[in-house]
């Protein structure tokens, strides 16, 4: 007669899958879908689609969405480029000071939002440290316009490009880099057919988190704007002005705006790391 053996499965770490999957839809819910489904409710069934078009379709929001999106673009593109290579960097090489630049890059992380934007309006308004000297080397002026709210996103962002892909060069072995130049490739042919894909989902990533918190920064960008209407009015900032005004109406309406076109963003970014993933599978 044949014995069974039973054994004592080690307790898991984390609760059970009812439990766990309760505790995920309950903060889910609370943090995101709640809030999301009071605003487009709020948007759609008591103030009408009509009527939030007709609010957004008027010059003066139309430009602030236009340059919210259009500089977190231009500084989340400038985040993927540099903070590859800064992630790259601090992985790769020693020299004096790593360790105090690999914190400094945390800094935005701990920074207040509003500090940071009276910072760099200290530093680069047209009698600062630094918009002194490109005022005068180049005739370019940075605070109060354009390129000083890419300068802002360009500093809130950073980071996170940085944090997302240093893992993945961690886990980069060597080995295969020389696998390629024994093989008789270049190190240009090696950076980009077989480093750069493996770090395209990280630094999609990483990009896609630069973009999302760039479209929605108000504190650091606020100060060194300018806040012109229709020349350097972000759209958050259009938000609280209709909110100030008691307009809860047309504040939603702008809102809605944004999510929607963050939404779109965000999947055209997240399909194509889905087909570079499948690419880099593939081969």
């Amino acid at each position: 007669m044949a014995t069974r053996s039973f054994t004592l499965k080690a307790p898991a770490p984390m609760p059970g899958w009812g439990l766990s999957f309760g505790i995920l839809l309950s903060m889910l819910s609370i943090i995101v879908l709640i809030p999301m489904g009071v605003l487009l409710w709020r948007g759609f069934v008591s103030f009408g689609a009509a009527e939030i078009w007709a609010v957004v379709n008027r010059p003066r929001v139309w430009a602030a969405l236009a340059l919210s999106f259009r500089a977190a673009l231009v500084a989340a593109l400038f985040n993927l480029v540099f903070g590859v290579l800064l992630a790259w960097v601090l992985v790769r090489y020693r020299f004096p000071g790593k360790r105090l630049i690999d914190a400094a890059v945390d800094l935005p992380f701990a920074l207040p939002t509003a500090v940071a934007g009276i910072a760099l309006t200290a530093l680069y308004a047209p009698n600062g440290a630094f918009g002194s000297v490109i005022g005068q080397a180049f005739g370019i002026r940075v605070a109060y316009t354009e390129l000083g709210i890419w300068i802002a996103l360009i500093f809130v962002g950073l980071p996170f490009v940085v944090r997302t892909v240093q893992p993945v060069i961690e886990e980069i072995d060597r080995e295969t880099e020389e696998a390629s130049a024994t093989l008789g490739a270049s190190r240009l042919r090696t950076l980009t057919h077989v480093v750069l894909p493996m770090l395209a989902p990280a630094a999609m990533t990483g990009f896609a988190l630069a973009l999302a918190r760039s479209v929605g920064e108000y504190g650091s960008v606020i100060f060194i704007a300018g806040n012109l209407p229709n020349v350097t009015e972000i759209a958050p900032l259009l938000i609280v002005i209709r909110l100030e005004e008691f307009d809860y109406d047309g504040a939603v309406a702008i809102a809605i705006a944004m999510l929607a076109i963050s939404f779109t963003l965000l999947l055209a970014i997240n399909l194509i790391q889905i087909w570079s993933r499948r690419r880099m599978g593939a081969v």
